[in-house]
């Protein structure tokens, strides 16, 4: 890495750091019922919204109550996206007179936006009218993300609360999330995008008069282009706060109107690891023990920065292929070195690199340049990322709750090695939790492997493969992975919108979401019943830097036991037999 390289990635991440405290603590006092500026002068809106809504707030729900309330909400928003697309013919705010979309293309979308995983198999700007980009889309990406958080916050009172049979209410911590969390920062970050040029618009699509003329499919003469405009930056806002990824535009924040500039795309990768990374600290905050917040950050970090940097350095180094055809792929004050291939030439390998491996570690999914184009091992990363759990960072709320499973597993085997009870935040972890986290830690493995296998034996799921050998093998392997960890990127080069990927990847984005969520609600109802065991001499400190270690090398070698031989099939392949020629 150059020294320019370094100062663009070290400046991003000293700009997250500087924002993990405020944050942190902010979202803890909302949480926590405590007066945080905004919570004060909203409160009789919340107040009218629970009366509305018939919800008492003074109620507490046990586990499973809490569990049926989360996932009757995201069913009737599965339906609610479902019938909107179908109906947007007939629907307002369709300038551009959208039919409808296909039901297998409903049924993924639907699912996918729910889950908070925002997997696209169309073209938004040619696909979804204004009336479902915002209505049914962007209310999804709002909803969803707070979903995780609430399931987030459960987990945590789960630590804090002693011998009680309630984890909170659902719809509080719903609400909550969206009032007080998600929907100021997206006003905020909207109105910054609309600065750098982000369309905000109702109008109707712009002509632009091509300065040659071209040629349609069928031959015949075009003078004009049509520039799809639409509310982008308002969507384009919650899409990166809420760790959904959607884009507005087919090619998502590669296209010039999603993400025009340096500042915007700035802007738009803080968003994206914003909130989980603040989380961490929060989490600190509420178990009245922030050195816990701040290790499990490090041990994320541990994982994240190796893998930014090994992605930078493969890229540019470029396609050994090339060297060997004497093509020039050094760097020079005339063009970029190293793989430019699918990479904005405004962005760059850099940030390129760095939104690749962020999108992926915090579960968001959007991207800004071809994961497909990306050399085969640093394609692998992104990869890897998401097959760990998507806990490396993850989508806000459901990324930490992951990782806490994992240190469970860890706090375990910790416990075995010394002989002594596992214990974590005062309460014991025992078989119970063992099993759930578990279940957490392997599920998604299920979802992604499955699937897969089915998809490389089957006519309908190796007709939608558009590169044989490994990279094709790859491709598939990157979109289920990306379906069950709940990402919603692509490598791209498939054709994933056909009956049998829609319905395939559906699947196990809805399991991939929901059997991971269900299982940690039983955790925080079995801790919150619980009483707190002092802390002693014997007791495991979580918060050193040997502990911060070993939990990261539990994480990976979790993740490398269970992909290594898919991923030896795929980019590792893939590698061998580029370096070979």
């Amino acid at each position: 890495m150059s020294l320019n390289d370094f100062i663009q990635a070290a400046f991003f991440l000293i700009v997250v750091f500087l924002t993990v405290k405020p944050l942190g603590t902010y979202m803890a006092h909302i949480y926590e019922g405590s007066p945080a500026g905004l919570n004060v002068w909203l409160a009789p809106f919340e107040k009218w919204i629970y009366r509305l809504c018939g919800v008492k707030t003074e109620t507490g729900m046990p586990w499973k109550t809490y569990a049926v309330a989360m996932v009757l909400f995201n069913v009737l928003g599965i339906l609610a996206v479902y019938a909107i697309q179908r109906l947007q013919a007939f629907l307002p705010l369709n300038p551009m007179a959208m039919p409808a979309v296909s039901p297998d293309s409903s049924f993924n979308t639907a699912v996918s936006f729910a889950s908070n995983t925002n997997w696209q198999g169309y073209g938004g700007e040619s696909t979804m009218s204004y009336l479902t980009q915002m209505l049914a889309l962007t209310v999804q990406n709002f909803v969803s993300a707070a979903t995780g958080m609430a399931v987030l916050v459960a987990l945590i009172r789960g630590f804090i609360q002693k011998q009680m049979n309630t984890i909170g209410n659902f719809w509080v911590d719903l609400v909550r999330s969206v009032l007080y969390v998600l929907l100021p920062l997206s006003i905020v970050f909207a109105v910054a995008f609309v600065s750098q040029g982000i369309p905000q618009t109702f109008h109707n699509s712009a002509a632009a008069k091509l300065l040659q003329t071209a040629k349609d499919s069928n031959g015949k003469p075009v003078i004009e282009q049509d520039l799809a405009l639409g509310p982008v930056a308002s969507q384009i806002a919650i899409k990166q706060l809420g760790s959904n990824g959607g884009g507005f535009y087919n090619v998502n924040s590669a296209h010039p109107y999603e993400n025009p500039t340096p500042v915007s795309n700035f802007l738009e990768l803080l968003a994206i690891v914003l909130i989980p990374v603040a989380l961490c600290y929060s989490f600190g905050v509420m178990v009245k023990d922030r050195r816990q917040g701040w290790a499990i950050l490090a041990a994320m970090f541990i994982i994240f920065l190796p893998c930014l940097w090994a992605g930078i350095q493969i890229e540019q180094q470029g396609n050994p292929l090339l060297d060997k055809l004497g093509v020039d792929q050094k760097a020079s004050d005339f063009q970029p070195g190293g793989n430019m291939e699918g990479k904005e030439a405004r962005f760059g390998i850099v940030n390129s690199s760095l939104w690749a491996v962020s999108t992926t570690a915090v579960a968001n999914g959007s991207v800004n340049c071809m994961h497909d184009s990306l050399m085969p091992l640093s394609g692998l990363i992104p990869l890897w990322l998401i097959q760990m759990g998507e806990v490396i960072f993850g989508g806000v709320g459901c990324g930490l709750y992951g990782m806490i499973a994992f240190v469970i597993v860890a706090v375990f085997i910790a416990g075995l090695m010394i002989g002594r009870t596992p214990e974590y935040l005062g309460k014991k972890i025992e078989v119970f939790e063992m099993k759930m986290a578990s279940l957490v830690a392997l599920i998604p493995h299920l979802f992604i492997l499955i699937p897969t296998a089915i998809a490389v034996l089957t006519v309908a799921g190796k007709a939608g493969i558009s590169n044989p050998g490994p990279h094709g093998f790859s491709e598939i392997l990157y979109a289920f992975s990306s379906a069950a960890g709940n990402n919603g990127s692509a490598f791209g080069g498939i054709n994933a919108n056909t009956v049998f990927y829609n319905v395939m990847t559906a699947i196990a984005m809805f399991f991939g979401r929901y059997w991971l969520a269900i299982p940690m609600l039983a955790v925080a109802g079995s801790l919150s019943a619980k009483k707190i065991v002092p802390t002693t001499q014997g007791t495991l400190p979580t918060h050193t830097p040997l502990f911060v270690f070993f939990l990261a090398m539990v994480v990976l070698v979790v993740g490398a036991l269970v992909f290594f031989p898919a991923l030896a099939l795929g980019p590792i392949a893939e590698h061998l037999m580029l370096v070979k020629g």
